[in-house]
């Protein structure tokens, strides 16, 4: 049994993570810990465990084995370093941190102290994500040529944030709008399937000005292997689908269409007869990552799909398209 200490309810995403634990049958949540006493008391009561007002105090409990980062992203450093350094494993909400000095940080504290770390970019889960790996690693695209990733809701347009999640709102402490928050699945799902970037060009804008952030984002980057991606994200989105597709000199696959699944043109698989819409052909789903995390540190599983280093990689690509947008000029990587 792995027991979990849950480290602040600030990301939208952390009554979701705990009862995630609540059913895990090798899992027990065994204590709150927030910097905001009010936010963290009241899911404490809900799942009947102590509150914890003092960080160092609860990552000195022997209870503890592990940790479920949702602080601030910009607070990631101040809470995951410490936790590292007391042996306890962690699953954090993305991005690893707002900047590469933060991440870099984190990551040698994460290396040395040998623990279990995920984090959670649930698209690589996926059956569309392990559908599109497939095709690149089977070479059935050919040489990639270019890939177009989107993702957008309407959080600007019906003020999603306000209250103990108001800090999405707020650059300093979420690192970004848009794109830290909708972004960060499809740069990282390009970065794994593309590899390296080389340079990217973006922009960056205010439309709605409901958040003093960005809400909607568009960047194109240059990858090492001559490749060129493109990147769509908005917080302004009422309706449309948001799709994936990665383009080659033999075919292209694409994820995302409504009621389609996944889609699949190659020369390459023309005389094997699956061209076409192959929803019922998709890999099966992985375990989620959580799921993964908990069996890696009870010695039962394997390496789970995201690690310290897809952190790292993460915030270098994102911190590289603000840098852009806030420049106006192509930064190089």
């Amino acid at each position: 049994m792995v027991r979990i200490a849950m480290l602040s309810f600030a990301h939208v995403h952390a009554n979701g993570y705990a009862d995630q634990v609540m059913r895990e049958p090798n899992a027990e949540m065994v204590a709150v810990w927030d910097d905001m006493p009010e936010r963290g008391k009241v899911p404490a009561e809900k799942y009947g465990v102590p509150f914890v007002h003092d960080l160092d105090e609860l990552l000195s409990r022997d209870d503890v084995d592990a940790v479920v980062v949702n602080a601030e992203t910009s607070k990631h450093r101040e809470v995951m370093v410490p936790a590292a350094r007391a042996k306890k494993h962690i699953f954090t909400e993305k991005a690893l941190s707002v900047t590469m000095e933060d991440s870099r940080a984190i990551a040698e504290v994460v290396r040395d102290a040998g623990i279990v770390f995920t984090i959670s970019l649930p698209s690589r889960t996926s059956p569309n994500f392990l559908f599109m790996k497939e095709a690149l690693e089977k070479n059935w695209l050919g040489d990639v040529t270019q890939a177009r990733m989107r993702n957008a809701h309407s959080a600007a347009l019906d003020h999603w944030f306000s209250g103990g999640t108001a800090w999405f709102g707020d650059k300093e402490l979420a690192g970004g709008g848009s794109l830290f928050d909708l972004g960060c699945h499809q740069v990282d799902m390009m970065r794994a399937l593309l590899g390296p970037p080389k340079q990217v060009t973006a922009l960056a804008a205010n439309y709605s000005h409901a958040y003093d952030i960005d809400d909607i984002c568009i960047a194109i980057i240059e990858f090492e292997n001559k490749a060129l991606g493109i990147i769509d994200v908005s917080w302004i989105q009422r309706s449309g689908p948001n799709t994936n597709e990665i383009y080659g000199t033999e075919g292209f696959v694409g994820t995302g269409y409504p009621g389609a699944g996944a889609f699949i043109q190659s020369r390459k698989l023309n005389p094997e007869g699956i061209t076409g819409t192959i929803q019922p052909n998709l890999p099966k789903a992985h375990p989620s990552l959580m799921s993964q995390w908990l069996a890696r540190i009870e010695g039962s599983g394997g390496e789970p799909d995201t690690n310290i280093e897809d952190g790292v990689n993460l915030t270098e690509l994102l911190q590289g398209i603000y840098a852009s947008a806030d420049s106006g000029k192509a930064h190089q990587f």
